[in-house]
């Protein structure tokens, strides 16, 4: 299994993944194909890839990662007419490189390193949207949603080997502007429009909706896009916006159809744009990120849960050998199905648990300032993960 967490993980992925591809152009098709996996909206559905990957089986972050990669490299497929892997990395990796020439935290990850390497932790930071230690692995808003941004970047750059922060500054500003103008169509702002805003906040890099001034349609260049699917994704991110509660009244439609004329889209685009939105969000409607921001407390404890869940099961033969091996731990453990254990025994627990994960790499972020909070959903799953004998202490 491909672990997105872990090091060597793209050089895997390419030995063990085929890449599937819908268009042998970067066109309609070939902008369609990535919207139904999701990737377009944010939320991740499935991988145009054989033999298939499961989402369910990864964390949102890994998901991401995926996604990113596998996009952009079918990006380079239809630009460049070219399936050569080792090429596609080492030019992903300048176009980076040249996209975020001041980001000292990520050069100063890329020193001396093999292309692969350096791609993965280039996707690392392209996906996170938070940096302290819960925010960054926990976090309600853990990913970023405008990662399409990053291939039409890398499209522009194919084309023209050449790339400036501006060119995404602009597409964010225009995002902003499109999107500030379509909440103003809608009647009145309801909770989830200004959690929505906030969600597309978390992803700008640049950018602030404070900072944006926009009196009307008129005032978004159409000049600045040069691929249409430029145009449809921002198009797509409008339906998104006025979709999000359910409904889209005449006004708000009059505002979309009023937006593809000026951006030179068909009507029909926008209707079966529309119908594909609506699908999506109701079909997925429990997982979007946007949708479940609007309780941050209960999906906090969601998202962690998932994640601790999805360490604890790759790690489980590692975990449970360990704790066999810790003859007082186990008592503690065994004791805890029965009845309360004392103050001083759960410091005990704590402390034992906490160093067996100095011994498993993929758990010491519990080691790290904040960690240690965590433990008690740890200590959750762990009769999961223990054989039946010690589960039927919990019938007594």
């Amino acid at each position: 299994m491909i672990n997105p967490s872990a090091n060597g993980w793209i050089a895997k992925y390419f030995k063990e993944q085929e890449i599937v591809l819908d268009s042998v152009a970067f066109d309609y098709n070939f902008y369609d194909s990535i919207r139904n996996t999701g990737f377009v909206y944010g939320h991740i559905v499935s991988f145009r890839t054989q033999p298939a990957l499961a989402v369910s089986q990864y964390s949102d972050e890994e998901n991401c990662k995926i996604a990113l990669l596998t996009v952009l490299y079918q990006t380079y497929c239809v630009t460049m007419h070219n399936t050569n892997q080792v090429d596609f990395i080492k030019k992903v990796v300048v176009f980076y490189k040249k996209l975020v020439p001041n980001n000292l935290e990520i050069l100063s990850k890329l020193i001396a390193t093999a292309p692969e390497k350096e791609l993965e932790k280039i996707l690392d930071e392209r996906v996170q949207t938070n940096k302290d230690l819960i925010n960054r692995y926990f976090s309600h808003i853990i990913t970023n949603s405008l990662l399409f941004l990053d291939v039409l970047a890398f499209h522009h750059f194919l084309k023209h080997d050449e790339i400036s922060i501006k060119y995404t500054t602009k597409f964010e500003e225009t995002i902003m502007k499109t999107v500030s103008l379509a909440l103003h169509s809608k009647p009145e702002n309801s909770s989830e429009e200004k959690l929505l805003i906030k969600f597309f906040e978390s992803s700008f890099r640049e950018t602030r909706f404070e900072k944006v001034t926009i009196y009307s349609i008129e005032d978004i260049k159409v000049t600045e896009f040069e691929e249409k699917i430029e145009r449809y994704y921002l198009l797509d991110l409008v339906c998104m916006v006025l979709n999000i509660d359910g409904e889209i009244n005449q006004e708000e439609q009059y505002f979309l159809y009023t937006l593809a004329a000026h951006l030179n889209i068909e009507k029909s685009w926008v209707d079966a744009g529309l119908t594909t939105i609506a699908d999506f969000v109701k079909e997925n409607k429990s997982e979007i990120q946007y949708f479940k921001y609007s309780h941050p407390v209960k999906h906090f404890y969601d998202q962690t849960t998932d994640n601790i869940q999805l360490l604890l099961k790759r790690n489980k033969k590692r975990l449970v050998q360990e704790i066999y091996e810790s003859k007082e731990l186990m008592q503690l453990l065994t004791k805890s199905t029965k009845e309360k254990l004392s103050k001083e025994e759960k410091k005990k627990v704590r402390k034992q648990l906490l160093d067996i994960c100095k011994t498993i790499p993929s758990l010491t972020i519990f080691l790290l300032p904040g960690g240690g909070l965590l433990l008690p959903i740890v200590l959750k799953f762990i009769p999961n993960l223990l054989p039946s004998s010690f589960n039927e202490n919990l019938e007594s």
